[in-house]
């Protein structure tokens, strides 16, 4: 298996030489190139490559902030000339980060990597599938979150607070939204309010005139309504 892999940068010479270096390594199929953020988010929407290697200082929008407009990030490598950001892009889970010039041993390293990540095949799916990540900007910080260490969302007006780990940022998409998008053999919707995951189920109790309170490991107290009761005991089986 190739794993399918777009170049970004608004510098044309340096997409042709990484370009070039990229070639001697047949783990990867080449897509094509984009040198402005437009024209990447529309070819990711259009090709859905499995890798991109992203710049980071661009006109328009940078690198993180393109992101932030994908409603399924793709893995990333950041090749930059400036190595300010490398916390920061290690804080959202890039696979790399490589800094200009590229030095071919570097690049073969970060290749290498990417192989032994896509080892093992998943199927395709319409809905995202639980290994999957989004990527969330929240003020001045920036989250690459992983669906299957959600285990909460709420509705806070236009945006959804996700509850993973000990963080809770905010994403910019309804929760109607997300629903139709995370896969519901692990999401349950709650209530117009309210989501969870259910494998981080701790407790189901029977609560008022038939309905249930469920209980995640972290201690979150979620009621169900007499229908939404219902749906979760034939979801759950019980």
């Amino acid at each position: 298996m190739t794993i399918k892999t777009l170049l970004i940068d608004d510098e044309p010479l340096a997409v042709t030489e990484l370009e070039h270096m990229l070639r001697q390594h047949d783990e990867l199929e080449i897509l094509g190139a984009s040198y402005d953020t437009e024209d990447a988010l529309a070819k990711i929407r259009q090709l859905r490559p499995q890798l991109i290697f992203l710049d980071i200082n661009m006109p328009g929008m940078n690198g993180f902030e393109l992101l932030t407009e994908l409603d399924e990030a793709p893995e990333v490598i950041f090749v930059t000339a400036y190595d300010q950001y490398a916390i920061k892009a290690f804080d959202i889970n890039a696979l790399d980060y490589i800094l200009k010039p590229v030095n071919p041993d570097r690049l073969a390293e970060a290749v290498s990597k990417v192989a032994r990540k896509f080892r093992e095949p998943i199927a395709a799916t319409e809905k995202l599938a639980l290994h999957k990540r989004i990527f969330i900007k929240d003020g001045d910080q920036c989250f690459f979150v992983p669906l299957s260490e959600i285990y909460f969302i709420e509705s806070v007006g236009n945006y959804a607070r996700i509850y993973y780990q000990a963080k809770k940022p905010l994403l910019h998409k309804s929760l109607n939204y997300l629903e139709e998008k995370l896969p519901d053999e692990f999401f349950f919707r709650a209530s117009r309010q309210q989501m969870f995951n259910i494998s981080f189920v701790k407790n189901i109790v029977p609560y008022f005139s038939n309905t249930l309170q469920v209980e995640l490991q972290n201690g979150i107290k979620i009621d169900l309504s007499q229908r939404q009761s219902v749906k979760f005991k034939e979801k759950m089986g019980v």
